[in-house]
Protein backbone atom coordinates (compact mmCIF):
# COMPACT_ATOMS: atom_id res chain seq x y z
CA UNK A 1 0.00 0.00 0.00
CA UNK A 2 1.17 3.51 -0.66
CA UNK A 3 3.26 5.04 2.18
CA UNK A 4 2.58 9.05 2.09
CA UNK A 5 -0.58 9.55 3.79
CA UNK A 6 -1.56 12.20 6.35
CA UNK A 7 -3.97 9.20 7.20
CA UNK A 8 -2.86 6.71 9.39
CA UNK A 9 -1.52 3.40 8.16
CA UNK A 10 -3.27 0.15 8.05
CA UNK A 11 -2.71 -2.74 10.21
CA UNK A 12 -1.90 -4.61 6.71
CA UNK A 13 1.38 -2.68 6.70
CA UNK A 14 2.64 -3.72 10.09
CA UNK A 15 1.78 -7.70 9.12
CA UNK A 16 3.97 -7.34 5.99
CA UNK A 17 6.65 -5.40 7.74
CA UNK A 18 7.02 -8.80 10.00
CA UNK A 19 7.50 -10.38 6.74
CA UNK A 20 10.24 -7.84 5.88
CA UNK A 21 11.69 -8.46 9.08
CA UNK A 22 12.00 -12.02 9.08
CA UNK A 23 12.98 -11.83 5.49
CA UNK A 24 16.11 -9.35 6.60
CA UNK A 25 17.02 -11.73 9.10
CA UNK A 26 17.27 -14.89 6.94
CA UNK A 27 18.72 -12.89 4.00
CA UNK A 28 21.54 -11.28 6.34
CA UNK A 29 22.49 -14.64 7.66
CA UNK A 30 22.59 -16.14 4.29
CA UNK A 31 23.53 -13.50 1.22
CA UNK A 32 27.24 -12.36 1.76
CA UNK A 33 27.37 -8.55 0.82
CA UNK A 34 29.09 -8.32 -2.55
CA UNK A 35 31.58 -5.70 -1.27
CA UNK A 36 32.81 -8.47 1.39
CA UNK A 37 33.11 -11.05 -1.64
CA UNK A 38 35.31 -8.62 -3.04
CA UNK A 39 37.62 -8.15 -0.48
CA UNK A 40 38.17 -11.62 0.18
CA UNK A 41 39.29 -12.05 -3.27
CA UNK A 42 41.37 -9.45 -3.00
CA UNK A 43 42.63 -10.52 0.38
CA UNK A 44 43.59 -13.88 -1.29
CA UNK A 45 46.29 -12.21 -3.66
CA UNK A 46 47.96 -10.81 -0.57
CA UNK A 47 48.09 -14.07 1.51
CA UNK A 48 50.38 -16.57 1.68
CA UNK A 49 49.91 -20.51 1.90
CA UNK A 50 48.38 -20.43 5.22
CA UNK A 51 46.49 -17.73 4.93
CA UNK A 52 44.71 -18.48 1.21
CA UNK A 53 43.74 -21.90 2.84
CA UNK A 54 41.50 -20.17 5.19
CA UNK A 55 40.11 -17.85 2.91
CA UNK A 56 39.43 -20.66 0.24
CA UNK A 57 37.57 -22.15 3.21
CA UNK A 58 35.56 -18.92 3.45
CA UNK A 59 35.24 -18.22 -0.15
CA UNK A 60 33.24 -22.40 -0.47
CA UNK A 61 30.96 -21.63 2.86
CA UNK A 62 29.70 -18.95 0.70
CA UNK A 63 29.30 -21.23 -2.14
CA UNK A 64 27.14 -23.86 0.36
CA UNK A 65 25.49 -20.58 1.24
CA UNK A 66 24.35 -19.35 -1.62
CA UNK A 67 23.80 -23.10 -2.79
CA UNK A 68 21.65 -24.02 -0.23
CA UNK A 69 20.31 -21.71 2.27
CA UNK A 70 22.09 -22.70 4.85
CA UNK A 71 23.60 -19.93 7.10
CA UNK A 72 26.78 -19.10 6.86
CA UNK A 73 27.52 -19.68 11.09
CA UNK A 74 26.06 -21.53 13.26
CA UNK A 75 25.93 -17.92 15.58
CA UNK A 76 22.74 -16.27 14.53
CA UNK A 77 23.73 -13.16 16.36
CA UNK A 78 22.20 -10.18 18.52
CA UNK A 79 19.79 -8.12 15.94
CA UNK A 80 19.75 -4.13 15.74
CA UNK A 81 17.91 -2.41 13.76
CA UNK A 82 18.75 1.05 12.34
CA UNK A 83 15.09 2.82 10.77
CA UNK A 84 15.33 5.89 8.85
CA UNK A 85 11.61 7.45 8.56
CA UNK A 86 10.83 9.99 5.93
CA UNK A 87 9.12 13.33 7.87
CA UNK A 88 6.44 13.03 5.57
CA UNK A 89 5.08 9.16 6.47
CA UNK A 90 2.27 8.59 9.25
CA UNK A 91 4.17 5.93 11.21
CA UNK A 92 2.84 4.22 14.28
CA UNK A 93 7.04 3.77 15.29
CA UNK A 94 5.95 1.64 18.85
CA UNK A 95 4.00 -0.89 15.95
CA UNK A 96 6.74 -0.43 13.45
CA UNK A 97 9.32 -1.66 16.41
CA UNK A 98 7.08 -4.47 17.74
CA UNK A 99 6.80 -5.16 13.93
CA UNK A 100 10.49 -5.71 13.55
CA UNK A 101 10.72 -7.87 16.64
CA UNK A 102 7.84 -9.89 15.57
CA UNK A 103 9.60 -10.53 12.50
CA UNK A 104 12.99 -12.18 14.01
CA UNK A 105 10.55 -14.39 16.36
CA UNK A 106 9.22 -15.54 12.92
CA UNK A 107 12.32 -16.13 10.67
CA UNK A 108 13.80 -18.39 13.54
CA UNK A 109 10.81 -20.27 13.61
CA UNK A 110 10.19 -20.65 10.33
CA UNK A 111 14.34 -21.14 9.00
CA UNK A 112 14.71 -23.04 12.39
CA UNK A 113 17.63 -20.51 13.20
CA UNK A 114 19.51 -21.22 16.46
CA UNK A 115 18.19 -18.57 19.50
CA UNK A 116 21.21 -16.62 21.06
CA UNK A 117 19.69 -14.64 22.97
CA UNK A 118 18.68 -15.27 27.31
CA UNK A 119 17.93 -13.29 30.29
CA UNK A 120 21.35 -11.07 31.29
CA UNK A 121 20.68 -13.11 35.12
CA UNK A 122 19.13 -16.11 35.18
CA UNK A 123 20.38 -17.04 31.06
CA UNK A 124 16.45 -17.93 30.35
CA UNK A 125 16.49 -18.42 26.70
CA UNK A 126 13.04 -17.99 25.01
CA UNK A 127 13.91 -20.00 22.17
CA UNK A 128 12.96 -16.77 19.63
CA UNK A 129 15.94 -14.86 19.14
CA UNK A 130 13.52 -11.94 21.60
CA UNK A 131 14.10 -11.07 24.96
CA UNK A 132 13.85 -7.39 27.00
CA UNK A 133 14.78 -4.15 24.25
CA UNK A 134 16.52 -7.11 21.78
CA UNK A 135 16.00 -6.80 18.76
CA UNK A 136 17.80 -3.42 19.35
CA UNK A 137 15.60 -0.80 17.08
CA UNK A 138 17.34 2.65 16.49
CA UNK A 139 15.18 5.33 14.83
CA UNK A 140 15.96 7.91 12.93
CA UNK A 141 13.67 10.76 11.18
CA UNK A 142 14.51 12.24 7.47
CA UNK A 143 13.32 15.53 6.37
CA UNK A 144 11.20 15.98 3.23
CA UNK A 145 11.22 11.87 2.75
CA UNK A 146 8.62 9.54 1.72
CA UNK A 147 10.51 6.85 2.25
CA UNK A 148 11.36 4.39 5.36
CA UNK A 149 14.52 2.68 5.49
CA UNK A 150 14.98 -0.10 7.45
CA UNK A 151 18.70 -1.75 7.84
CA UNK A 152 19.79 -5.16 10.02
CA UNK A 153 22.55 -5.78 11.91
CA UNK A 154 22.74 -9.30 13.53
CA UNK A 155 26.16 -8.98 15.72
CA UNK A 156 27.65 -12.51 16.40
CA UNK A 157 29.34 -12.79 20.22
CA UNK A 158 32.76 -13.76 18.95
CA UNK A 159 32.41 -9.98 17.50
CA UNK A 160 30.46 -8.14 19.41
CA UNK A 161 32.51 -9.24 22.97
CA UNK A 162 35.62 -7.49 21.51
CA UNK A 163 34.35 -4.37 22.07
CA UNK A 164 36.10 -1.96 23.81
CA UNK A 165 35.37 1.50 25.00
CA UNK A 166 38.07 4.45 26.57
CA UNK A 167 37.31 7.81 27.76
CA UNK A 168 40.57 9.92 26.56
CA UNK A 169 41.60 12.89 27.71
CA UNK A 170 41.92 15.89 25.00
CA UNK A 171 45.79 15.68 26.17
CA UNK A 172 46.22 12.53 24.74
CA UNK A 173 45.56 13.75 21.44
CA UNK A 174 45.54 11.82 17.86
CA UNK A 175 48.33 9.42 19.09
CA UNK A 176 46.26 8.49 22.00
CA UNK A 177 43.20 7.30 20.02
CA UNK A 178 45.24 5.37 17.54
CA UNK A 179 47.21 3.61 20.73
CA UNK A 180 43.99 2.57 21.75
CA UNK A 181 42.41 1.25 18.88
CA UNK A 182 45.57 -0.60 17.97
CA UNK A 183 45.54 -2.10 21.17
CA UNK A 184 41.96 -3.16 21.47
CA UNK A 185 43.06 -5.00 18.00
CA UNK A 186 45.69 -6.64 19.50
CA UNK A 187 43.87 -7.97 22.15
CA UNK A 188 40.81 -8.98 20.17
CA UNK A 189 43.08 -11.42 18.41
CA UNK A 190 41.60 -14.31 16.42
CA UNK A 191 38.67 -14.31 18.74
CA UNK A 192 36.62 -11.87 16.67
CA UNK A 193 36.91 -14.16 13.41
CA UNK A 194 39.09 -12.31 11.14
CA UNK A 195 39.90 -10.56 8.76
CA UNK A 196 37.21 -8.23 10.62
CA UNK A 197 35.80 -4.63 9.96
CA UNK A 198 36.75 -2.50 12.76
CA UNK A 199 33.79 0.41 13.13
CA UNK A 200 35.44 3.13 15.39
CA UNK A 201 33.19 5.80 16.95
CA UNK A 202 35.04 8.97 18.09
CA UNK A 203 33.53 11.69 20.25
CA UNK A 204 29.84 12.06 21.78
CA UNK A 205 29.18 10.63 25.00
CA UNK A 206 30.28 7.09 26.13
CA UNK A 207 27.14 5.53 24.48
CA UNK A 208 27.04 7.44 21.66
CA UNK A 209 30.33 6.76 20.63
CA UNK A 210 30.13 3.12 20.81
CA UNK A 211 26.82 3.48 18.70
CA UNK A 212 28.89 5.15 16.63
CA UNK A 213 31.80 2.27 16.21
CA UNK A 214 29.08 -0.25 15.81
CA UNK A 215 27.11 1.86 13.11
CA UNK A 216 30.22 2.31 10.90
CA UNK A 217 30.46 -1.39 10.55
CA UNK A 218 27.39 -0.72 8.39
CA UNK A 219 29.27 0.89 5.48
CA UNK A 220 30.18 -1.52 2.61
CA UNK A 221 33.75 -2.39 2.78
CA UNK A 222 36.74 -0.13 2.01
CA UNK A 223 33.99 2.79 1.47
CA UNK A 224 35.96 6.19 2.79
CA UNK A 225 34.31 8.72 5.01
CA UNK A 226 33.60 11.69 2.93
CA UNK A 227 35.88 14.27 5.34
CA UNK A 228 39.72 13.65 4.07
CA UNK A 229 41.17 14.07 7.61
CA UNK A 230 38.91 10.90 8.75
CA UNK A 231 39.46 8.93 5.76
CA UNK A 232 43.31 9.45 5.81
CA UNK A 233 42.78 8.15 9.48
CA UNK A 234 41.11 5.04 7.99
CA UNK A 235 43.79 4.02 5.74
CA UNK A 236 46.55 4.75 8.22
CA UNK A 237 44.79 2.21 10.53
CA UNK A 238 44.22 -0.26 8.30
CA UNK A 239 47.69 -0.41 7.17
CA UNK A 240 49.36 -0.87 10.77
CA UNK A 241 46.89 -2.80 11.39
CA UNK A 242 47.33 -5.80 8.35
CA UNK A 243 51.16 -5.44 9.90
CA UNK A 244 50.31 -6.99 13.05
CA UNK A 245 50.03 -10.84 11.39
CA UNK A 246 46.93 -12.03 12.98
CA UNK A 247 45.60 -12.77 9.87
CA UNK A 248 42.95 -15.19 8.57
CA UNK A 249 41.09 -16.79 11.29
CA UNK A 250 43.99 -15.77 13.67
CA UNK A 251 46.74 -18.30 12.10
CA UNK A 252 48.72 -15.44 10.65
CA UNK A 253 48.29 -14.12 7.47
CA UNK A 254 48.63 -10.31 5.68
CA UNK A 255 44.66 -9.61 6.38
CA UNK A 256 43.82 -8.76 9.60
CA UNK A 257 40.88 -6.54 8.75
CA UNK A 258 39.04 -5.63 5.66
CA UNK A 259 38.74 -2.41 6.70
CA UNK A 260 38.06 0.61 9.42
CA UNK A 261 35.42 2.30 9.33
CA UNK A 262 35.16 5.85 11.50
CA UNK A 263 32.17 7.91 12.44
CA UNK A 264 32.79 11.01 14.56
CA UNK A 265 30.29 13.22 16.87
CA UNK A 266 31.18 16.14 18.50
CA UNK A 267 31.91 15.56 22.40
CA UNK A 268 32.68 17.90 25.77
CA UNK A 269 36.47 20.28 25.89
CA UNK A 270 37.36 17.83 28.80
CA UNK A 271 36.98 14.37 27.07
CA UNK A 272 37.45 11.97 23.71
CA UNK A 273 35.68 9.17 23.80
CA UNK A 274 36.91 6.31 21.60
CA UNK A 275 34.62 3.05 20.59
CA UNK A 276 36.00 -0.15 19.15
CA UNK A 277 33.05 -2.18 17.33
CA UNK A 278 34.61 -5.58 15.32
CA UNK A 279 32.50 -7.25 13.15
CA UNK A 280 33.61 -10.75 12.07
CA UNK A 281 34.59 -11.53 8.39
CA UNK A 282 30.91 -12.35 7.51
CA UNK A 283 29.85 -8.48 7.18
CA UNK A 284 26.61 -9.76 7.88
CA UNK A 285 24.23 -6.77 7.12
CA UNK A 286 20.90 -6.40 5.44
CA UNK A 287 18.21 -3.78 4.05
CA UNK A 288 15.31 -2.96 3.04
CA UNK A 289 13.89 0.54 1.36
CA UNK A 290 9.73 1.08 1.22
CA UNK A 291 9.14 4.06 -1.26
CA UNK A 292 6.24 6.34 -1.24
CA UNK A 293 4.15 3.77 -3.78
CA UNK A 294 4.90 0.76 -1.13
CA UNK A 295 7.47 -0.76 -3.61
CA UNK A 296 10.34 -3.08 -1.48
CA UNK A 297 14.14 -2.85 -2.81
CA UNK A 298 16.20 -4.63 -0.72
CA UNK A 299 19.71 -4.49 -0.26
CA UNK A 300 23.18 -4.94 2.17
Amino acid sequence: MPLASTNPLADSFYDDLVNISAYLYKKALTDLPTDVREAIATAKNNEGEMGKKFLNIMVKSVEISDDTGIILCQDTGICIYYVKIGSRLNIDVPRLIEALREGIELSTSQHDLRSSIVHPLTRHNLQNNRGEGIPDVHVDFVSDSDELEIRLLPKGSGSENMSFLKMLSPADGINGIKKFILESIVEAGPRPCPPTIVGIGLGGTADLCMSLAKRAVLRPVGEPHPEKQIADLERELLAVINTIGVGPQGLGGATTSFAVHIEYAATHISMNPVGVSIQCWRGERASATINKSGDISYGY
